[in-house]
């Protein structure tokens, strides 16, 4: 199975919900380390960049849309990285691409990593969205097919997002608290696990 446009429109659609839904507990998530407002930007940017792809005409143009959306309508970090990561992807697409396979979409994906990471700092085991990020890019290389690269996407960023509640922050106000943000999930990388398993859920419907 490939990716196509109508997948494409109930991954994000099935994104948008969740995020939606857990934007409280994405709150709560960063109340202890951060803001506190990790739940609002994530739903302003993930219901935005719904609503782009939703009017988009092929797979190319809705993750560049997405990525312009979330980038107007969220801020700080969760606005960048949303941004750069689905125009990233969009940048690796051919003109009017209507369907992808999954060697396509990893390449894709791996390229917006890259792009992301020069912008925004951050590793596996430094308590971001990068720990479920990472992962989830690295699980997608060698699927058979969109569905499948999907689902390892989404095991493995689900495993990362969880291993956060052991790791010290290094970055952002988190960092100040040395040790004592040990404990907590880290919510960037809860809300990135959130995303990619509402994308796998979505080859189901």
């Amino acid at each position: 199975m490939e990716l196509t446009l109508p997948i494409l429109k109930k991954m994000f659609a099935e994104a948008a919900r969740d995020i939606a839904a857990e934007e409280q507990n994405l709150c709560r998530l960063d109340s202890a380390c951060g803001d506190g407002d990790h739940g609002v930007a994530m739903r302003g940017a993930i219901e935005a960049a719904s609503g782009a792809v939703q009017a988009a005409s092929n797979l190319k143009d809705a993750f560049f849309d997405a990525g312009m959306a979330a980038m107007a309508n969220s801020n700080g970090s969760t606005s960048t990285i949303y941004g750069t990561l689905f125009t990233g992807i969009s940048d690796a697409l051919p003109a009017g691409a209507e369907s992808l396979s999954a060697a396509q979409i990893a390449s894709a994906f791996e390229g917006a990593l890259a792009s992301m990471r020069e912008l925004v700092k951050g590793d596996v085991g430094d308590k971001t969205c990068f720990d479920a990020l990472i992962p989830a890019v690295r699980a997608m290389k060698g699927a058979a097919d969109a569905a499948g690269l999907f689902s390892a996407a989404a095991k493995a960023a689900d495993e990362g997002a969880k291993s956060t509640e052991k790791l010290r922050a290094k970055f952002g106000r988190a960092r100040n608290l040395g040790e004592k943000s040990v404990g907590t999930l880290d919510p960037g990388a809860v809300s990135n696990a959130i995303m990619f398993a509402a994308f796998s859920r979505a080859f189901g419907k």
